[in-house]
């Protein structure tokens, strides 16, 4: 085989659906009442259910990472870790206290991003022509 030649690997049909099932759970725990209903549940409570959290893990890693499309089911994946937040996880008002912040940080994402991109526009056409200034007339 040449060096040049592109090497394909096939991956088994079990892999692809085993990464986009776990890919879309993972995604899930982005949903603070979708926490709130395993807790109910007491999934939260089940050594295999918190090893497979611990398993998840793994999505932290960029290469995995860079499919999910909702990056703050990461930080909640971490937090899942500490048994003290899965077990207020079956309050509601705390549900409801996660689910504030994270529309404050969407609100405020969109803002500072907005105004980086009119930043950027601007900029971008002001770049290579010389800035014109008009003098102000003394005024006597």
């Amino acid at each position: 085989m040449a060096a040049s030649e592109d090497v394909v690997m096939e991956v088994p049909d079990e892999n692809i659906q085993r990464f986009t099932v776990e890919l879309e759970f993972v995604q899930c725990l982005a949903n603070p009442e979708y926490l709130n209903y395993l807790a109910q549940h007491n999934y939260f409570k089940e050594e295999e259910f918190v090893n497979y959290l611990k398993y998840l893990q793994y999505w932290k890693d960029p290469k995995y990472a860079r499919f999910i499309k909702y990056p703050q089911c990461l930080q909640l994946l971490e937090l899942l870790q500490e048994p003290k937040f899965r077990n207020e996880l079956i309050n509601v008002p705390c549900t409801r206290f996660i689910q504030s912040q994270q529309m404050q940080h969407w609100s405020h994402h969109f803002r500072r991003r907005a105004n980086l991109v009119n930043n950027s526009a601007a900029k971008k056409e002001t770049d290579g022509k010389p800035e014109i200034r008009m003098k102000e007339e003394p005024q006597s």
